[in-house]
């Protein structure tokens, strides 16, 4: 399959392990660090590269050492660039990173990712591609208006769409995502982003808020596995069990396995279980792309848990 993704491009500062959380006017020791590919975008990228697909990204970055650094790691991990836009009016964005064992808190300057424009998209770019994948909705501003339009695009022309929204930090949750899935296939919120865009609390009834008749909606539930309505019933499976060191960018690596499968003609549960595994053998080393998959990788840890996918 050919894959475009299309949307935000940082370097992420990950700050792992500390020893309380931050306050102001006080300083905190972690007990490491690392800088690495960042954004949503770009490692279900690089996600879906090391599983076999051929992946274009197209994006924008900043004239500088950053946006160097994150181009140079997607080509190393043979992901097509050449659509990679450079603006040097502003500044590769950056995310620090302040991890624990089981999750993180993120702040993030959003530089380019704001300034990724819907009208820089030129759909003439999908020609020869399957599929197209966006994410980080709401943080992608100059983007977000067009991106309904892009997709429609997209399926007009005869690809599949998918999409994450990531984590609104206005925390309002606009209708106009609603309106964006009229035009995506594959919809992958965690549960905090399909809380606050149902309004429910419960992640089946969240699953029924969103049901349009076009889009399958696929809720990341952290350590309570994946959900989804299968046939009007909710199918849950469990999230492997895992020690981890990082969860930065497990979500992202879920999307890719599960795409990875999904675009393979595979059952839906089956796809789950392997963005499941996907996602958890994310989470062994630092950083989002740090121990990301390869198929023969999932093959065996789906083995040794004798999970068939």
């Amino acid at each position: 399959m050919k894959i475009l993704v299309i949307g935000e491009i940082n370097v992420d500062l990950i700050l792992q392990n500390y020893q309380a959380f931050p306050e102001l006017g006080k300083e905190v020791l972690v007990e490491d660090c690392t800088l690495t590919l960042g954004s949503s975008s770009a490692i279900c990228a690089v996600g879906l590269a090391r599983l076999g697909e051929d992946v274009a990204f197209l994006g924008k970055v900043g004239p500088d050492v950053w946006g160097d650094f994150c181009c140079k790691r997607l080509r190393d991990e043979g992901i097509d660039t050449s659509r990679v836009i450079v603006d040097r009016a502003v500044k590769t964005g950056i995310t620090a990173s302040v991890t624990g064992k089981t999750d993180r808190a993120l702040i993030t300057h959003l530089g380019a990712i704001s300034e990724f424009r819907a009208d820089e998209v030129d759909c003439a770019v999908m020609r020869g591609f399957n599929h197209v994948h966006m994410a980080c909705y709401f943080m992608q501003t100059g983007l977000r208006p067009g991106v309904r339009s892009i997709l429609q695009q997209a399926k007009d022309a005869g690809l599949t769409t998918s999409l994450d929204p990531g984590f609104d930090p206005e925390e309002k949750w606009g209708s106009d995502l609603r309106e964006t899935l009229s035009a995506v296939d594959v919809f992958f919120p965690n549960e905090v982003e399909l809380r606050g865009l149902s309004g429910q609390d419960d992640p089946e009834m969240g699953l029924r808020a969103l049901q349009n008749g076009r889009t399958m909606v696929i809720a990341k539930l952290g350590r309570d596995g994946a959900m989804a309505l299968i046939d009007g019933r909710a199918v849950r499976v469990p999230a492997p069990l895992v020690e981890p060191v990082d969860t930065t960018g497990a979500g992202d690596s879920f999307n890719a396995g599960f795409l990875h499968r999904w675009l393979a003609g595979r059952p839906l549960d089956e796809c789950m279980q392997y963005g499941a595994a996907c996602g958890a053998i994310s989470t062994l080393a630092l950083g989002g792309t740090g121990c990301q998959a390869r198929e023969p990788d999932v093959k065996e840890f789906l083995r040794k848990r004798q999970v068939h996918a």
